[in-house]
């Protein structure tokens, strides 16, 4: 099977394992699979005050030349923000984006952020959609969760390559709607994570009723859209 290499990048407070169920479904088809855990998000007793957001991008950037074609990058949540700028570093190494219920955002995400971004269980319940995941899928999550360099949140970056709004991009939408985003992306210009929707050339959109973590939530159905993807990029079909 022709496909292309596919990099799952998780969103805020997750590392690589969050991608566990999805990367092996992937891997059982027979997909080349990279999870990332980015820098900062290891440990929660790691030393995160001087990582930047640019640390993010060039982790991101360092997988995608790694690969040995150009790939399938698939961005989770605020990673649609560090995703988005490694498309406009490499986009002639990115044959597809994919925006797992986010999408391409322009930092900074918040610039008014003192400190790291801890993730605080009230909060994120409380605004979050939670649809399919199980307690003990919660359970881990307060468990392994790690705070998220302020830095990153914090970042800035100026974007200069224009090839990156011709990448073929498709949005997972789950605890939106696609309509609803594409709404959103209209009305409020200023929403910094809807920011890039507008510049992209090339959008497909799919639904995918869900909560916001679809990897713990429909895994099935998210890696045969991702499969899908990396197939039809890397000229499968």
């Amino acid at each position: 099977m022709a496909s292309a290499p596919i990099i799952l990048v998780p969103g805020f407070w997750l590392g690589a394992w969050a991608w566990d169920e999805v990367a092996g479904l992937l891997r059982k088809d027979g997909h080349d699979v990279t999870a990332l855990t980015l820098p900062g998000q290891e440990s929660a007793d790691e030393d995160r005050s001087g990582i930047t957001f640019d640390d993010h991008v060039k982790a991101i950037t360092d997988a995608v030349e790694a690969a040995g074609a150009p790939v399938v990058l698939a961005v989770h949540s605020a990673s649609g923000f560090s995703g988005y700028a490694a498309s406009d570093r490499v986009p002639e190494r990115i044959a597809a984006m994919v925006y797992v219920d986010t999408a391409p955002g322009k930092p900074p995400l918040d610039a008014d952020l003192e400190g790291d971004k801890p993730m605080v269980w009230d909060e994120v319940s409380a605004e979050e959609n939670f649809d399919g995941v199980s307690e003990e899928q919660k359970a881990t999550f307060r468990e392994r969760a790690v705070p998220v360099p302020g830095g990153i949140v914090r970042g800035q970056y100026e974007f200069t390559n224009d090839a990156r709004r011709d990448i073929p991009s498709t949005v997972i939408a789950t605890g939106y709607t696609a309509e609803a985003y594409q709404k959103y992306a209209r009305e409020h210009p200023e929403w910094s994570f809807l920011a890039g929707l507008p510049e992209l050339r090339k959008v497909s959109w799919v639904d995918l009723p869900t909560s916001h973590w679809p990897m713990w939530s429909r895994p099935t159905e998210l890696a045969r859209i991702l499969g899908d993807v990396a197939t039809a990029a890397g000229g499968g079909r």
